[in-house]
């Protein structure tokens, strides 16, 4: 049997969301939202905010993880790889904050673990049920 370790599964599961953006689709969406009866639908922005692509993961318990990707050229810039290369930045920083959440519950359980005069732990005891 293997130590207990974060899966590629376990990180799956902790996405309940995602979105994709590029950082143009963020300030036309703030203008937008700053003064909406004066927004002309005008895109003002600079183009180099059309190559950089973010990810935002929603987690189960609400907490928001993020990646990006940028673009050198235009010519070069294809949104599905944006999209991709930004998840797995973000899949990157998921890994680390499981990674410590595993950490910490096993070393709860192990100031838990029973003492030579504690009383033996029940059959089917799981410690991270």
């Amino acid at each position: 049997m293997s130590a207990p370790r974060v899966t590629q599964a376990d990180i799956e599961a902790a996405i309940s969301e995602e979105f994709y953006f590029t950082a143009r689709d963020g300030v036309t969406g703030a203008r937008y939202n700053e003064v909406p009866r004066q927004f002309t639908g005008i895109d003002t922005s600079p183009p180099p905010l059309s190559l950089l692509t973010f990810c935002v993961l929603v987690l189960t318990n609400g907490f928001t993880v993020t990646g990006e990707s940028a673009c050198v050229s235009p010519e070069n810039f294809d949104a599905e790889l944006g999209r991709k290369y930004a998840r797995e930045k973000a899949v990157e920083k998921l890994w680390t904050l499981l990674g410590f959440d595993l950490k910490e519950r096993l070393h709860r359980f192990a100031e838990r673990a029973p003492r030579p005069h504690d009383p033996p732990i029940p059959p089917n005891h799981h410690p991270f049920a």
